[in-house]
């Protein structure tokens, strides 16, 4: 759905909630329809931003020092190395 279309339902939910004075629409009430959009765009909102940072990695290729030989990979493979600096 995106940051935006979440953005949305949050947005409209708070109007349907807070905005509106006649409340009972026949069988449907505006506060509760309200409450549920806001939640819904809350948790499409979460998701999004969880599967943002999931997608978010870093791929670190050695480099050639003086003295070494660095053969590369064969394959397509990426080899994801994680260097710790103390």
């Amino acid at each position: 759905m995106g940051i935006g279309g979440s953005i949305l339902l949050i947005v409209v939910g708070a109007i349907f909630t807070f905005g509106l004075d006649d409340t009972d629409l026949g069988p449907f009430n505006l506060d509760t329809i309200g409450w549920i959009l806001q939640i819904a765009g809350v948790v499409a909102l979460l998701m999004t931003m969880y599967f943002w940072n999931s997608r978010r990695r870093t791929v670190v290729r050695e480099v050639p020092t003086a003295g070494h030989t660095v053969i590369p990979p064969t394959t397509d493979e990426v080899i994801e190395r994680r260097e710790r600096r103390y």
